[in-house]
């Protein structure tokens, strides 16, 4: 006759008990590896008792075999408490008890091991972390522009050459379609050069009117101590009716007033991008304190470019030129936050030194 799931349950107490006592009166390494031997090797009793699970009927195997095994959790542990108290530490380590209840199917078992606990000592508050200034600056630039109505929107860093320069009005024998000026994946795919290929995507989808920003990571084949391969861009469109070049340069003024203040001088200088005309680079005018003399002085420095939607830029889109009109920007986020926390050197935002990082 099979026994039962409680007879099963009871033998296996019984051979914890008999364990436990066998273990109390050890009192040399030797002895206890023989209680191991005896309890867990390869035909140690518990171990005999875990092969003979397979072997029990199918309505007994689940406890009999659960029951078994955390019986073994509990006797590892105490023959490695023992050993700790053998060892180099022996009379440091004290009150290591090992506790193993037997119950029913329907509860757990649990092996408690405790050890003495000072509460009186004070709590170990964990490291808080914070955002990385790149996300700080991303985040300011783009609470700005939603304040006016913009809307965020992304894409993919890998792009195809088509929106990455073609429908950007970008000529085939453009210096920067070069693979000296952009990371090649395969023939017709980039990684972008720049988020205005975002731009491109929206428009395609959503008629006018149209009023985004695009922040993103964006690749170029640049390395100095102002330029890095990856670096983080944020890209701006407007298109509507009737959008001059007014509307970009109010825009623009708002914007760097409200990131660098209302007393930040600010001048329009002409360029030249394909997918823009007019277009303009926008430069400020910075004082801060020069590192290496310790003096105050004040310099121009560029921090973006601009102008009005190019019309092959809408025909590319789809859009009716003659009818709406749009301003695009782009500026550099890492530029800018150098600029607000007078960083030297590009590749600190990027080199996750903490000592750097948590200055902000």
């Amino acid at each position: 006759m099979a026994k039962t799931d409680q007879t099963a349950l009871e033998e296996i107490e019984a051979l914890r008990q008999k364990f436990l006592t066998e273990i109390e009166g050890v009192e040399d390494p030797e002895a206890l590896e023989e209680i191991r031997v005896k309890f867990l090797g390869r035909k140690g009793i518990l171990t005999e008792v875990l092969r003979s699970v397979s072997k029990s009927p199918p309505e007994e195997r689940r406890a009999r075999g659960k029951a078994a095994n955390h019986v073994k959790a509990a006797l590892t542990e105490a023959i490695e408490a023992k050993k700790i108290e053998f060892g180099p530490n022996k009379g440091k380590v004290h009150n290591v008890t090992a506790s193993i209840k037997v119950q029913t199917e329907t509860t757990a078992y649990a092996t408690v091991t405790t050890r003495p606990v000072d509460f009186s000592l004070p709590g170990r508050r964990p490291p808080q972390g914070h955002l990385h200034v790149i996300t700080q600056v991303t985040d300011e630039i783009v609470d700005i522009f939603s304040e006016l109505g913009y809307q965020v929107a992304t894409g993919p860093d890998i792009e195809t050459e088509y929106y990455n320069f073609d429908a950007l009005n970008t000529p085939a024998d453009h210096p920067a379609r070069d693979s000296h000026d952009t990371f090649y994946v395969k023939p017709g795919v980039v990684l972008r050069t720049h988020t205005s290929p975002v731009q491109m995507r929206v428009m395609e989808k959503v008629q006018p009117p149209v009023a985004i920003v695009a922040p993103g990571r964006v690749y170029r084949v640049d390395y100095d101590a102002s330029h890095s391969p990856m670096f983080f861009q944020l890209e701006g469109l407007l298109v509507d009716e009737g959008v001059t070049f007014a509307d970009l340069k109010g825009t623009l003024h708002h914007f760097i007033h409200k990131l660098f203040g209302k007393d930040v001088k600010l001048r329009f200088r002409p360029h030249f991008f394909p997918f823009t005309e007019p277009s303009a680079e926008v430069d400020i005018l910075w004082t801060a304190k020069d590192r290496s003399t310790g003096e105050t002085k004040s310099q121009w420095l560029e921090i973006l470019g601009c102008g009005m939607v190019h019309p092959e830029v809408f025909r590319a889109a789809g859009y009716d030129y003659e009818k709406y009109s749009g301003f695009a920007f782009g500026l550099g986020i890492d530029r800018i936050a150098m600029v607000k926390h007078s960083i030297p050197n590009i590749h600190h935002l990027f080199e996750n030194d903490l000592r750097f990082l948590e200055q902000f």
